[in-house]
């Protein structure tokens, strides 16, 4: 029996992205099951791919821009009508900075998406700035943004008559324990010292932002986006929605679902991270009751059958069990494509996985 198979990956971090990792899945499910009708809907909660995304909706249009520790970059976003969109990532992302450490983590700066907004506020009449956050290399608090912008008052002029949305899932708030700095900044090269920095460093943006925006804008959920990216943007009168449902929707994923008998989503690791609002838990708390959920990942060696039962995730099958963490990471369009391919031909016209509802080598 033929079925119907959503494709819905997020990207495997710096390896896939999302476009790339769907193609890699579709590619190895249909070179077991070609007569499986196969839609491919990758998908983003706001880092890195979410304009490739986004492919379909309005136009292209491209920018130099600075990078994160200053060189040029060629910077992507997407005019819809009045909608421009555009993503952190491309500008700042992590996978720009060559080896993180310290210094970089330190130097990183979100200057260049404060010339990319100016770029899509001259280009097009623009009333709607959705700016996608997560994947930067940076931890500024939007400080190298607003500079840019020629300061909070004369952004805040620039945004006259445009509706700010920051499309992100991370609910962190700036400063504390659960902040930018805090729980992010490692990951972008930073040590113990330099966390410290970091930590100090927006301690006293938050402070600044409060009196500019008149309220404790580095408590409010999403502040911590993006190394404080969005309290930037909070400061500046955005809305912070889910980023992973804003594409959900543009993409048509909802409707494919209803229609589908398998969803197949996945990222890099699978933890507890996921069940934050990630794509993957977006993703499998939207699938209809009765559509098989399947997911590929990375890593899954965070994941316990308590995690995956809240995650209502059928089978989780990892790159890393399948193939070793070397091919994993060496070729991971291959490898991905590999362990499609196997998931696929376990699964039999009549049932789901190999009926444990776990994969893996």
């Amino acid at each position: 029996m033929a079925l119907r198979v959503v494709v819905a990956p997020d990207s495997f971090g710096a390896t896939l992205t999302a476009a790339r990792a769907a193609a890699a899945i579709a590619y190895g499910w249909s070179s077991v099951r070609p007569a499986d009708a196969v839609l491919v809907k990758p998908q983003s909660d706001g880092g890195p791919g979410f304009i490739d995304c986004l492919d379909g909706v309005g136009r292209l249009r491209a920018a130099p821009v600075a990078g994160p520790l200053g060189e040029t970059t060629m910077a992507r976003w997407r005019i819809a009508g009045h909608t421009a969109y555009l993503e952190c990532a491309q500008v700042c992302g992590l996978h720009l900075i060559g080896r993180p450490e310290p210094r970089t983590a330190l130097a990183a700066s979100t200057a260049g998406v404060g010339q990319l907004i100016t770029a899509a506020l001259r280009a097009d009449r623009v009333t709607r700035l959705v700016i996608g956050l997560g994947g930067s290399a940076t931890t500024d608090g939007g400080r190298g943004m607003l500079d840019a912008l020629g300061g909070p008052d004369a952004a805040t002029g620039l945004l006259a008559g445009v509706r700010v949305v920051a499309a992100t899932d991370v609910d962190n708030p700036l400063t504390g324990p659960r902040g930018a700095a805090a729980v992010f900044a490692p990951q972008k090269g930073a040590d113990q010292a330099a966390v410290e920095l970091l930590t100090d460093r927006l301690a006293h943006i938050g402070a600044e932002f409060e009196i500019f925006a008149g309220r404790p804008v580095s408590d409010e959920p999403g502040a911590g986006a993006a190394g404080g990216l969005g309290a930037a943007l909070l400061a500046l009168g955005a809305t912070r929605v889910s980023g992973a449902d804003l594409v959900a929707r543009a993409t048509g994923l909802p409707a494919a679902m209803r229609r589908a008998d398998v969803v197949i989503t996945g990222e890099g690791r699978l933890d507890d991270q996921t069940a934050a609002g990630k794509v993957v838990a977006r993703v499998a708390a939207a699938a209809p009751p009765g559509v098989e959920v399947i997911a590929l990942v990375g890593d899954s060696s965070a994941v316990d059958p308590g995690l995956r039962r809240r995650l209502r995730l059928d089978t989780v099958a990892s790159l890393v069990d399948h193939v070793g963490r070397a091919a994993a990471f060496g070729d991971a369009a291959a490898s991905l494509a590999s362990l499609a391919a196997r998931v696929a031909g376990r699964r039999a016209d009549t049932g789901r996985g190999d009926g444990n509802g776990e994969t893996g080598e």
